[in-house]
């Protein structure tokens, strides 16, 4: 179909599971019952340090206490979800904002009263735990959590200052807020349109280089009067973080990220380093092969994600969408199909834009006691049918490690990728299978397009990251800075052939990613190259892999990176096994550009 989907016709999520409204007497129910477990949880201090000559008596003191902590985490991790969620949707209601600062404050002092627990975890020796879990067998299952909070050990601080951390997290935390609200009231004037800035970003994929150009220009001048303040905000988050970084003696910006990904720093080095070494031959070739597809010898930034057809995009109905996921889904194995049916099914997706809805995508966990809810923009574009297979994989991939508890279900950022970016690759590979030989080449584009937003830019980004905190050790950074570093670490990942045309110093400004969790984005192009690998084994095996791949995600943070993988035969810590990825993104160009007319 081509006819453009009509917004009142997609869906709307309902919280009702979780709460009908702000004055829903459920919330302050789940509340107490959060205060009540970490109370259970505050009777136990000092026992556990007390314990540790007594293996058995340790052994079921760690599983009462860990069974505490995770009640007291479902209650809030619930009224914390549902703030956010109805939030994300209604960012220019003020009562909104306010009711999920005031309940983001309520539930930090709550949980602030069991900093003790995983500080007094930390005082035990690694012997004296090992021990415990012998002692008690019912504690072994809480192994990988008890490995993920001994992470943090070195970097603990005193039982005060952590608790000080807690108790100004929620102010600090508004300096996101604002950023939010900056960006969700931003509006970009176009020709006689008004549009938001998910608007804004969608019309840049426009097939008319006129609408493109105005929406980019738009958009710079949007994004530049705000600048002031998102600037700000950046600063202001980098400093906080500087502070607690030094207090904490992470020796660098990212080891804080690195350590909750349960990733070595030498390991997303050697990720950086094969990306950056595949810029010329993949990005940059691309993008000149792309130049001369469309008759120019440069393409402007807006050009970016032109389609290479000037013909209207190919649109996707709703309906239309959900079968593409759906089959995809199944192709794999029948239970992830299932899985994702239930989503559409239930109230549980947001696909609906609307005014006061935030730009981007996700799909939400909430905690294994509840369903997670699935967000976007559905514009009706093949990304958003990609994005939708993107987040469903989230989901089922969330669904699927639901038996584990909450705790042992949170996954590292490493891995939580993971099933979303098959998901994708999935229903592309069903698109690719369809298409018409005239559709071939506009397909290729926007998979290797689709590649290179999700891991040659995804490392710029992380560069540019990297970059500004080290700028930033030495005092505030201007607009103008910022926008240098951008500009530099963009034109290094986009190479010759791309123009950043004036304005485009301003488009960090609306990657949130910067401002609510410093250097995220690398875990994207991990994510993507390391289910290159994993595809790679689905081909070699496809009857033998789902089943270790359902294991895989039913494992939840059970596993580091390196055990989850080891049963495919794949070692992601050397820079091999990265570089293997990014050969195949570069076999994708070798393959679009046969079907590149010569100058």
């Amino acid at each position: 179909m081509n006819a453009p989907v009509k917004p009142e016709t997609l869906p709307q999520w309902r919280l009702d599971d979780l709460y009908t409204d702000r004055e829903d007497p459920r919330i302050e129910a789940d509340l107490h019952r959060a205060r009540t477990a970490n109370e259970a949880l505050v009777a136990l201090k000092g026992r556990f340090v007390a314990s540790r000559a007594d293996a058995a008596g340790l052994g079921r003191l760690l599983d009462e206490g860990i069974g505490h902590y995770e009640a007291a985490t479902n209650g809030l991790w619930s009224v914390a979800s549902y703030a956010s969620l109805a939030a994300s949707v209604a960012r220019d209601d003020p009562a909104w904002a306010k009711f999920e600062a005031d309940l983001r404050a309520r539930a930090s002092q709550i949980a602030a009263e069991s900093l003790f627990f995983t500080l007094e975890i930390n005082q035990l020796e690694d012997a004296e735990i090992e021990a415990a879990l012998e002692a008690h067998p019912p504690a072994v299952r809480w192994r990988p959590w008890i490995r993920r909070v001994r992470l943090a050990r070195p970097h603990e601080l005193s039982a005060e200052l952590e608790r000080m951390l807690v108790d100004r997290a929620p102010a600090i935390a508004n300096w996101a807020r604002l950023s939010d609200e900056t960006l969700a009231k931003l509006t970009a004037r176009v020709g006689k349109e008004t549009l938001t800035l998910s608007e804004a970003l969608n019309r840049l994929s426009s097939p008319d280089p006129a609408q493109r150009k105005q929406a980019a220009m738009a958009l710079s001048k949007a994004l530049g009067d705000r600048a002031t303040t998102l600037v700000l905000c950046l600063n202001t988050l980098a400093f906080e973080k500087q502070v607690e970084d030094r207090w904490r003696k992470y020796p660098d910006p990212a080891a804080a990220r690195h350590l909750a990904n349960e990733v070595d720093a030498a390991s997303v080095e050697a990720l950086e380093q094969a990306v950056v070494e595949a810029y010329p031959s993949v990005s940059h070739r691309y993008y000149r092969l792309k130049a001369r597809v469309m008759g120019r010898e440069a393409l402007d930034h807006w050009d970016r994600n032109a389609p290479l057809d000037t013909a209207p995009p190919r649109l996707y109905g709703w309906d239309e969408a959900k079968g593409l996921v759906l089959e995809s889904f199944a192709d794999l194995a029948p239970k992830f199909a299932d899985a994702a049916h239930t989503f559409f099914n239930q109230p549980w997706i947001d696909a609906r834009p609307r005014p006061g809805k935030q730009s981007g995508a996700y799909s939400h966990p909430v905690t294994a006691e509840r369903h997670p809810y699935v967000f976007m923009n559905y514009m009706g574009e093949r990304r958003d049918v990609l994005t939708l297979a993107h987040e469903l994989g989230h989901a089922v991939h969330q669904t699927l490690c639901q038996p584990l508890g909450t705790l042992l279900a949170d996954t590292p950022l490493t891995l939580a990728e993971t099933a979303s970016i098959f998901g994708e690759g999935l229903v592309f590979e069903r698109l690719l299978a369809a298409a018409s030989p005239e559709e071939k080449r506009g397909l290729l584009a926007g998979k290797i397009e689709d590649a290179l937003n999700t891991v040659v830019r995804q490392i710029a980004f992380h560069r540019f990251e990297t970059r500004f905190h080290a700028a930033r050790l030495e005092g505030e950074l201007s607009p103008q800075e910022i926008g240098g570093l951008w500009l530099e670490v963009m034109g290094e990942s986009l190479g010759p052939a791309i123009r950043l045309n004036r304005g485009y110093e301003h488009y960090w400004g609306y990657i949130s990613h910067f401002v609510h969790s410093p250097f995220y984005v690398y875990a994207y192009a991990f994510g993507d190259l390391l289910v290159r690998g994993l595809m790679e084994k689905r081909r070699e095996d496809p009857q033998g892999f789902a089943p270790l791949y359902e294991a895989l995600l039913a494992a939840g943070g059970t596993k580091t990176y390196v055990e989850a993988l080891a049963p495919f035969g794949l070692d992601p810590r050397q820079k091999a096994f990265w570089a293997a990825g990014m050969k195949q993104i570069e076999r994708l160009v070798d393959e679009f550009e046969t079907l590149v007319p010569e100058k």
